[in-house]
């Protein structure tokens, strides 16, 4: 929660207790307790499909304006449900709040990791090329399968499958319709054998002629972020 900070030389004769701007803290202080309980999972503390949809919106305007492309990575942990049925459901939640905290630590500053419900999870990669989605992705499941969960006096692993997609803003596409493309790939890598990404064959993709060095370090150099 964020606090609210008051400035006495705004009170009425700079009144040490003012009882209006004390309650105008509190009403703030509330509402933003409640925009984070409406837009935060509670189980992970990611953001959650709501806001996912609020911010991939906004990018894609984004996207349409200004030309710079928006990525989306959509991710589903391999096999869950043989963990909830083998271990039980604490086991399952402490999973996903491992994978959450892992995920987190893989993508960059200006990603933003989302649970999009269930097992699943979802990135938004503002203004980023599909080369640089793929990267983080990469970096996304090599972080998870060297994680292990602990619970209950066991330990186990996790691996993740990402279906990885992207949005140049030159035709009309709807949010529903983005987002389906990337669950087609995500869909694709269950199908050729889980713990890897997919996503459209690059060379069908215009040839980028330049590479920012923002993106040369975000390609090169996974100790960053």
């Amino acid at each position: 929660m964020i606090e609210t900070t008051l400035q006495l030389e705004n009170c009425p004769l700079q009144a040490y207790d003012c009882a209006w701007l004390h309650e105008l803290a509190s009403l703030r202080q509330q509402n933003q307790a409640l925009e984070l309980l409406v837009t935060t999972d509670t189980l992970t503390q990611l953001y959650n499909y709501r806001y996912f949809r609020d911010l991939l919106s906004r990018e894609m305007d984004s996207t349409q304006r200004t030309g710079r492309t928006t990525c989306i990575i959509m991710i589903d942990l391999d096999h869950f449900k043989s963990v909830n049925d083998e271990r039980g459901h604490e086991a399952g939640n402490q999973a996903l709040i491992l994978a959450a905290n892992v995920f987190r630590q893989a993508v960059r500053s200006s990603d933003v990791v989302c649970r999009y419900g269930g097992e699943e999870f979802v990135v938004v990669l503002p203004q980023t090329t599909l080369h640089i989605a793929i990267n983080v992705a990469e970096r996304m499941r090599d972080y998870l399968q060297q994680s292990t969960v602990q619970y209950d006096d066991e330990s186990f692993q996790l691996t993740a499958s990402f279906g990885v997609g992207t949005y140049s803003g030159e035709t009309p596409v709807t949010l529903e319709s983005f987002v389906d493309s990337a669950d087609q790939y995500l869909y694709q890598a269950k199908q050729q054998g889980r713990n890897r990404v997919c996503h459209v064959d690059l060379s069908t993709l215009k040839q980028e002629t330049t590479v920012s060095a923002e993106e040369k370090s975000a390609l090169f150099n996974n100790s960053d972020d």
